[in-house]
């Protein structure tokens, strides 16, 4: 455990036992002295192939040193600075990953704020979390271009005969990524494993407000996927914004500036 810049702590969580055990990194900013035991920690919950130190995460934690809050940060397996590899990620795997994240910190409540896959990931998190009856108490969902089910909604239907084959044969798939010049790798495991996750198929009762950042130009989660989504949260006070000309990353100024009053809000005033 190391003490970074402006007090960050960096450290180290093993998850899994024997061969399945893997070294999961955390960025861990603690509460101000004088903060509120009522203030919820932010917990950044990343995309597929993102880590804990893009754009959207050092600004979540920039928001949580303005205010006194603590932040979590960490890297799914086979992601940034963790351990594990890439190839045996699954909706399951990280899910848990992030589960042991907030088991070993043990804050009160948090908000989660969730991009692409990560809010995939948030949902499942808060459903494990009832299942359990234990962890903290979630008060507030922030998605960003969530994904939740795009294996099954957005890799599956769109699948070529040559990358049915390749999952068949070589257990995976390759597409070109528009943010590295590594391509994206899309295994069977994911795929088969997502089936198991799905969470767009009946009431999703969060129990906390929810606001959904979605740009309208994004390329990979289409817009439409987000009002779908909203169908499954009658439960819940959820807010859509719809950001014209958004991209997927949505890390523009503008956008970040969205992001920080949606979470703003979710704090207790």
């Amino acid at each position: 455990m190391a003490e970074g810049e402006n007090g960050i702590v960096a450290t180290h969580l093993t998850v899994g036992e024997g061969d399945d055990s893997r070294l999961i990194a955390m960025l861990l900013r603690p509460a101000a002295g004088n903060a509120s035991p009522s203030m919820p920690a932010l917990v950044w919950l990343g995309g597929y192939r993102s880590d804990m130190t893009g754009t959207k995460a050092i600004e979540l934690d920039a928001l949580a040193a303005e205010n006194g809050l603590a932040a979590i940060r960490f890297d799914y397996s086979g992601h940034g600075a963790s351990g594990g590899e890439f190839r045996k990620g699954t909706i399951s795997r990280w899910t848990q990953e992030a589960l042991a994240v907030l088991e070993h910190v043990a804050p009160e409540s948090v908000v989660l704020v969730g991009s692409s896959m990560g809010g995939w990931i948030a949902i499942r998190v808060i459903q494990e979390l009832k299942r359990l009856g234990r962890g903290p108490k979630i008060k507030g969902l922030v998605l960003i271009a969530p994904a939740p089910d795009f294996t099954i909604d957005l890799i599956e239907p769109n699948l070529s005969e040559a990358e049915r084959t390749s999952l068949s044969e070589r257990g995976y798939f390759e597409e070109p990524s528009e943010y590295s010049p590594e391509p994206n790798i899309f295994t069977r495991a994911l795929i088969e494993d997502g089936r198991k996750n799905q969470v767009l198929k009946g009431i999703i009762e969060t129990g906390c407000p929810v606001h959904i950042l979605q740009g309208m130009a994004d390329p990979d989660v289409p817009y439409k996927h987000a009002l779908k989504l909203m169908e499954f949260l009658p439960a819940d006070d959820v807010v859509l914004t719809l950001v014209q000309g958004g991209d997927h990353r949505l890390s523009r100024p503008e956008d970040i500036a969205r992001m920080k009053a949606a979470v703003v809000a979710m704090l207790p005033a």
